[in-house]
């Protein structure tokens, strides 16, 4: 008799209990974002990149994310959003912006693009909240944990997904990511992995999704059938009811995976789905593979996956197991290059890569798991155009110049900042925002000083200097202080903030033609 999914959380918590005890997974190393690693159907339709080469941004806060989506000069423009620490409701507000469209409640990655969101040092862990994904595209997620997202009861997030991709959305790669909940529907959860609604060239690559009724899903209802071109590997799905995952129409390309404890069904395609199925490793579960609780079937082609204690129900008119002996009943032509590791030694290879905290380990196509080198696009280190403690000769160009900008406190002015007096400052009216510099003809400018008043010092976490003429990118920079870059002839020079820890407060915007 199946026991009810509490009872076997409870079961799976005490087996997690003595692995930590045992040593396992203590420490979750610091991170980069590897896009060069990207697998699959993500690569395809121009593959995916996510925000590399763009600025690199800390944020320990799901309001710092959102500032930092909205700090971006245009939605589309490229960044890496490194985070560290627990994001939750409480510390998860909107934020507002020309380049974002954020909610509170919720990490909303709505109507943008080119998005890298990263784990880095001991962890990022969204906790009851998820990560929503709408009219978006190249956005890579990795290093995560997403746990305890509910649809009912309290609190709420996206609707129940761990992580949930919604209308026209293309090209995402979700890698090294944990996604958990702790039961099913009736305990208010639904899926880890949801595409609907025209979601399409998707990747779910060393993962773990565990502990859920539903493990996800493509194509909302038996109509939604605009989603497909998905490619899960490296995955270990433990202890799902149903869903792991249910296809409605579409392609799906699954290899590498690990999956034990499919408590009722398994990989479900119906609708006209086409699923390729190839060296999995099905362990201690039921009706891995079929076309469940429909008559609108799906189809499959399989080769090399092990079944290791997995059983099968009888046919029906809404049941239709592939197994016991499970034979392809179509051919589906997979568009990339893929390397298979061996059926019998996924459970250890994917044990020692998936999951955030993993290192970002991957396999090598013999079994043995590698650590990948960063792309060297997007640089592990912070810029070198971090200010330093040089102080700058010559005369401050700012005295005496023009000023103005975005998101200004009650209180505060824009002209504070240039006229030569550290007790006068302007703050922006949340964490982020910007104030220029502005003179009636072009000025050469080399070198800037930014100074934060008394009391405000290291509040600044991001921030990058433009060009307020063309747009562009002076210099980026973590703290405060000096930065320097090509003599630059302009009429307007922006400093705007992108992340800080609190309210900033800029006493002086000082520049300099050397």
């Amino acid at each position: 008799m199946k026991r009810p999914l509490a009872l076997r959380l409870s079961a799976l918590s005490a087996a997690t209990a003595l692995a930590a005890a045992a040593g396992i997974a203590l420490t979750s190393p610091e991170a980069t974002a590897a896009t060069g690693g990207v697998t699959g159907y993500a690569t395809q339709n121009g593959g995916t990149t996510g925000g590399a080469g763009g600025q690199r941004v800390r944020a320990t806060t799901g309001t710092e994310i959102h500032a930092a989506l909205c700090g971006r000069a245009s939605s589309s423009t490229p960044i890496i959003i490194e985070v560290e620490g627990t994001i939750n409701h409480g510390n998860t507000g909107k934020v507002s912006g020309g380049s974002c469209n954020t909610a509170a409640g919720v990490i909303e990655l709505k109507q943008i693009s080119n998005v890298t969101l990263v784990g880095v040092g001991a962890g990022a862990v969204f906790d009851q909240l998820g990560i929503h994904i709408r009219q978006s595209s190249n956005i890579i997620i990795q290093n995560v944990t997403v746990r305890n997202v509910k649809k009912s009861g309290s609190p709420t997030s996206n609707g129940g997904d761990a992580i949930g991709m919604e209308s026209d959305v293309r090209n995402v790669w979700v890698d090294h990511a944990t996604l958990e909940a702790s039961g099913g529907e009736s305990e208010g959860y639904d899926g880890l992995f949801d595409m609907k609604d025209n979601t399409q060239y998707v990747t779910l690559s060393y993962s773990v999704l565990r502990n859920s009724g539903r493990g996800g899903l493509i194509g909302s209802s038996e109509s939604d059938l605009s989603n497909g071109y998905v490619t899960f590997h490296h995955n270990r799905y433990e202890n799902i009811d149903s869903r792991a995952p249910l296809l409605r129409g579409g392609t799906a390309h699954a290899y590498n995976n690990h999956y034990v404890s499919l408590n009722e069904s398994g990989i479900n395609s119906r609708a006209g789905a086409k699923v390729k199925v190839d060296n999995n490793y099905f362990e201690d579960s039921k009706d891995v593979l079929g076309t469940f609780y429909t008559d609108q079937r799906g189809s499959w082609q399989v080769a090399g996956n092990v079944f290791d204690n997995v059983t099968w129900s009888s046919p029906g008119s809404e049941n239709y197991p592939a197994g016991p002996n499970p034979q392809s009943t179509t051919t589906v032509n997979i568009p990339y290059a893929y390397t298979l590791d061996a059926a019998g030694c996924v459970p250890d290879v994917v044990r020692r890569t998936a999951g955030a905290g993993t290192g970002l380990q991957v396999s090598d196509g013999n079994c043995t798991p590698q650590t990948p080198a960063p792309d060297p696009s997007t640089p592990t280190t912070p810029p070198p155009t971090t200010p330093g403690p040089t102080e700058p000769g010559g005369t401050n160009l700012s005295l005496g110049a023009g000023a103005d900008g975005f998101s200004k406190a009650d209180g505060t002015s824009y002209g504070n900042v240039r006229d030569g007096n550290l007790n006068t400052y302007w703050s922006p009216s949340g964490s982020t925002g910007s104030v220029s510099v502005k003179w009636g003809s072009a000025t050469s400018v080399s070198r800037v000083v930014v100074r934060e008043a008394s009391g405000a010092t290291g509040v600044v976490r991001a921030w990058r200097l433009l060009n307020a003429d063309t747009g562009a990118v002076l210099a980026t920079g973590t703290t405060a202080g000096t930065a320097t870059f090509p003599q630059t002839s302009l009429k307007k020079i922006t400093f705007e903030i992108t992340s800080a820890s609190g309210t900033p407060r800029v006493a002086e915007f000082e520049t300099y033609a050397s």
